[in-house]
């Protein structure tokens, strides 16, 4: 086991943050989005990859939580954006009707 005994996921994160610097993660958000992004587009041409996309899934999952951390975006903050986004999408979805 690692000699570093981290007891919350954000101080693991942070942890990961500072070892490998904000930008390489940057690229590793992009990397891990491209690669979620191409097992959708294998879904749609008829693979049977369901555990690929839950595997990049966690991934990005992950990749948000460091972006998360690396922004300063707080729960507060990400919670009003998908609110306004949903609201946005409500109100497209009235027009469509």
């Amino acid at each position: 086991m690692h000699k570093y005994m981290f007891h919350k996921l954000n101080e693991f994160l942070r942890y990961v943050i500072d070892r490998f610097t904000p930008v390489h993660q940057l690229d590793i958000a992009i990397e891990e989005m491209s690669e979620l992004t191409k097992e959708i587009c294998k879904y749609k041409r008829g693979f049977d990859n369901r555990e690929k996309i839950i595997e990049e899934m966690a991934d990005v999952f992950i990749m948000l939580r460091q972006l998360k951390l690396i922004f300063n975006i707080t729960d507060k903050e990400l919670h009003n954006a998908e609110l306004n986004k949903i609201k946005r999408l409500r109100e497209h979805m009235k027009e469509g009707d």
